[in-house]
């Protein structure tokens, strides 16, 4: 995790938050970055994680992750970490292998029929964040990279939106923990199935920190700028939401936050 953006966020491992929706988006950049902080700021917690990983594989994670001081091999073996890889869930399911092996229905079942529902996706959610009388791990989370794979698989924004809504319930209202999802989007894009979600979402949400790529194009020394909006406006209705805006340099294990046009190489 980055202790400079736990400072940002005023959280700490020690007290983590609970029953908070957090929406990670990124326009124009990468924002992958945020989701191996949250895994590995949740993991050192000792919270209860389901990590739903649709973008990369699970050795990528887990190499990301002991650069950050944290092995995801040993919170799988633990039971700290339920991990579903995507990746080789749809190889699987193109291939017939996931049901003959395991005899249940895959997560990601609604690939290989015509209704695109997500029911086995959130019974898989349920199932591994259900708390078991010997659990000692503090409130589960719900992680999610990322979520417009699941639109690109064919699931309709109706089905991803009602996902979200159960998952909400479920985890963030019954069991006192936190989901975070990220999600891409381009305001300029033509793809308005990604945006009607990403706006749903952004309305719902506790916590967005959105990342952008610099409009003047790539820099060594600054590589995007994050927004920090907390929705006030969910709690309290005549107030307005704060927004911070920070600019930010992805080093090999770490992020630097810095004000705007005040990166080390300007000052």
């Amino acid at each position: 995790m980055f202790a400079e953006l736990n400072e940002l966020l005023d959280a700490s491992p020690q007290r983590p938050e609970t029953g908070k929706f957090m929406l990670l988006r990124d326009t124009r950049t990468d924002g992958s970055f945020l989701v191996h902080h949250f895994l590995s700021f949740y993991l050192r917690a000792g919270c209860k994680v389901c990590f739903v990983a649709l973008l990369q594989s699970f050795s990528h994670y887990n190499i990301v992750a002991q650069k950050l001081g944290v092995s995801l091999t040993a919170a799988k073996e633990r039971g700290q970490l339920v991990f579903l890889e995507g990746l080789k869930s749809c190889l699987d399911l193109l291939f017939g292998e996931e049901e003959e092996q395991s005899g249940q229905p895959s997560p990601l079942q609604f690939i290989s029929e015509s209704a695109s529902d997500l029911k086995a996706l959130f019974e898989f959610v349920r199932t591994s964040l259900t708390p078991a009388d010997s659990d000692s791990w503090k409130g589960p989370v719900l992680l999610v990279d990322d979520l417009s794979v699941l639109l690109s698989l064919g699931a309709t924004p109706v089905a991803v939106l009602d996902f979200i809504h159960y998952c909400r319930v479920a985890v963030c209202s019954q069991l006192k923990g936190n989901i975070v999802v990220l999600v891409h989007s381009n305001e300029d894009s033509e793809d308005e199935e990604n945006e009607l979600v990403v706006n749903s979402l952004c309305h719902h949400s506790d916590l967005i920190l959105w990342v952008e790529g610099l409009a003047t194009g790539f820099c060594k020394d600054v590589h995007g700028q994050i927004k920090i909006i907390r929705r006030v406006s969910l709690e309290l209705t005549a107030e307005q939401d704060l927004v911070q805006i920070y600019q930010y340099k992805i080093q090999d294990k770490n992020v630097t936050f810095f004000a705007r046009g005040l990166s080390a190489a300007v000052l």
